[in-house]
């Protein structure tokens, strides 16, 4: 090898160390029978600094550095970065390996968003790029419009739509991108969750605060806060923490109560009912309550669910709410999910869809991740 040669070869080495200078690999590997398509992992950002040394200045690409793959930055609310959220697809028996390189990275167009609304009564929204949801405000309370649970808005775009739904004003339409045709009332809606004592479910007033923690492009997460009931002799406060990842249909719903005087607390989490006939499937053992309604006329038909994590005590259905029973326990959070799908959307369009997508849901392995 002469001397240009060697310069060449060099200078070749030289540029593909500048590109991907960190040596090291994120292994994600699905050991399961199913495919996971578009699935966030999140790896703490202690884990990723100490073994990249990456500063956040840089870009998530495959093992060749052909593609490169979405990522946020979650901070949780806090000042420093929590953890690395990529969106990957991982085939069934499949192992992925992604390398982190330097350079700016593509942009992305944001998939999740949340916001409080105060131009509508204190609302606060929120969507990905499957469906969109609600929660009632202060403001609403002692109207005529007064609801206690989550709200659907059926969307049939992956283009986010809460702020032009807002500004247009007439969400109860569908003018070409889906509508709001879910009607909530004073029950517990799409799958929110509130103390029963008896038989009596005990609604809080509407959230009086919120905190939006980390707010896209993957994840969106935020908390409500709601002051203090009676609820039997006890005196009762809650937060609820909500996250809408990109590319699902469910929500993650961390909730915590305060109160004084007992150590746990028997709570559901509800389904408002329609007087006429709909599918009903009711799974105890895994803690899953599955609803396809009937349909809306020509708005089409709307599907909710609610996935828990803790025991499920029973479960009752009244000609109002399908409400699945548990304890809440002081020391952590009750963890569950809920979440909608529309056919006119045109990915789960029958009772049996929903069905299954509830049940790969729940049974789903999470994807392995390793740094190596």
């Amino acid at each position: 090898m002469n001397s240009q040669q060697f310069r060449v070869k060099a200078l070749f080495v030289l540029l593909l160390c500048t590109q991907f200078v960190f040596a090291q690999n994120i292994t994600i590997r699905n050991s399961s029978n199913a495919d996971r398509k578009e699935t966030l992992v999140s790896i703490p950002w202690k884990e990723v600094n100490a073994k990249f040394g990456v500063q956040k200045d840089f870009k998530v690409v495959s093992q060749d550095g052909k593609k490169e793959y979405p990522y946020q930055l979650e901070y949780q609310g806090n000042v420093e970065v929590q953890n690395l959220l990529i969106q990957v697809s991982v085939n069934a028996q499949s192992t992925l390996v992604l390398t982190l390189a330097k350079g700016k990275p593509e942009s992305i167009v944001s998939k999740t968003f949340a916001r409080y609304v105060p131009e509508r009564l204190d609302d606060f929204a929120w969507e990905n790029d499957k469906i969109a949801f609600r929660a009632y405000g202060k403001a609403l309370e002692g109207t005529k419009g007064d609801a206690y649970g989550f709200d659907v808005w059926s969307k049939r775009t992956n283009e986010l739509i809460i702020d032009r739904r807002y500004k247009h004003g007439d969400y109860h339409h569908d003018l070409g991108d889906g509508l709001d045709y879910y009607h909530v009332g004073l029950t517990l809606g799409a799958g929110n969750i509130a103390p029963i004592v008896g038989d009596e479910v005990v609604y809080s007033k509407n959230y009086h605060r919120f905190k939006v923690l980390d707010n896209g492009p993957l994840r969106s997460t935020f908390v409500l806060e709601f002051d203090a009931w009676k609820v039997g002799e006890l005196s009762v406060s809650a937060t609820k923490k909500i996250s809408i990842d990109a590319g699902s249909q469910m929500n993650k719903i961390e909730v915590d109560y305060k109160f004084d005087g007992a150590e746990s607390l028997p709570v559901v989490v509800g389904i408002i009912k329609r007087p006429e006939h709909g599918h009903i499937k009711i799974n105890e053992k895994d803690g899953t309550s599955v609803y396809w309604e009937p349909q809306h006329g020509k708005d089409g038909t709307t599907g909710v669910a609610v996935v828990l994590t803790t025991p499920v005590t029973a479960t009752t259905i009244s000609k109002d709410q399908i409400l699945t029973h548990t304890v809440f326990k002081k020391g952590s959070p009750l963890t569950y999910f809920m979440g909608a799908a529309w056919d006119k959307a045109g990915e789960i369009t029958n009772a049996e869809q929903w069905n299954s997508y509830i049940e790969s849901f729940k049974n789903q392995a999470p994807l392995e991740v390793s740094l190596k």
